[in-house]
């Protein structure tokens, strides 16, 4: 896709993310397009943008989960570039590829990158092959609909262990168990949450850790080879972002 110079950023996500995108893009003089779904026409985003476009219904996967719609709102907007926000799609390889064949700009890494980020299980497997230690955890998504396959898999840890969703982060699609008893409970629960956010059903385990303390690492780079990185650590984690 020729590059140039972006003027109108289309927010593809909603609630305090939106709201803080689009702060941003103003201060940095880009127009910004917001999507709402029946339930958020009134919501603050929708109204700080320059002008917001409907996306469908009020459930996520008619609206704010359809790439179709999004990419619809973005050409009737005449962006040049789309923010997927955090949730919701942004870390799904497949919009970021829609977002790029349609000739917007997609905010955030490539697709190849969201493909491995974006998938826990692959995320994990490439801190692994880097020498990052990571939580103890299966080799794959498990099979909700064998809990007893799955707690032995949970012994094999050491409990409590997590139960995870595969794609997307927040937080959501996460259930705490702490023996066998509560896991076929913890697998529906997990999985049935991370469909409705994400899009996409698949959990793993890994073990939970009690009392951690948040060291996160971001890395910002541009198209041009410019990069740079930062560390902050935390106090204990809280148990919504513990992984």
């Amino acid at each position: 896709m020729e590059r140039h110079a972006i003027g109108t950023v289309l927010v593809a996500n909603r609630g305090e993310i939106a709201v803080r995108i689009i702060r941003s893009c103003r201060e940095l003089g880009l127009r910004t397009a917001a999507v709402y779904s029946d339930a958020d026409a009134d919501a603050l985003h929708a109204r700080l943008a320059d002008e917001a476009h409907r996306v469908g219904p009020a459930p996520a996967r008619q609206s704010y989960l359809d790439i179709d719609a999004l990419l619809g709102a973005a050409k009737a907007a005449g962006a040049d570039a789309v923010h997927p926000g955090y949730g919701l799609l942004s870390e799904d390889a497949g919009f970021a590829a829609a977002t790029v064949a349609a000739g917007f700009r997609f905010v955030g890494p490539p697709a190849e990158v969201v493909a491995r980020m974006g998938d826990k299980v692959a995320a994990r497997a490439v801190a692994t092959g880097c020498g990052v230690p990571v939580a103890p955890g299966s080799d794959g998504p498990v099979d909700p609909t064998d809990p007893a396959g799955v707690a032995a898999v949970a012994q094999r840890l050491g409990w409590p262990v997590v139960v995870k969703a595969s794609f997307g982060g927040g937080g959501r699609g996460m259930r705490v168990v702490h023996d066998a008893a509560g896991l076929a409970d913890a697998l529906t629960a997990a999985g049935r949450e991370a469909q409705a956010a994400f899009g996409r059903g698949e959990v793993h385990v890994e073990r939970y850790l009690e009392r951690p303390r948040h060291v996160e690492v971001q890395v910002l780079a541009d198209t041009h080879g410019t990069w740079s990185t930062s560390a902050t650590a935390t106090a204990p984690c809280s148990a919504a972002t513990r992984s």
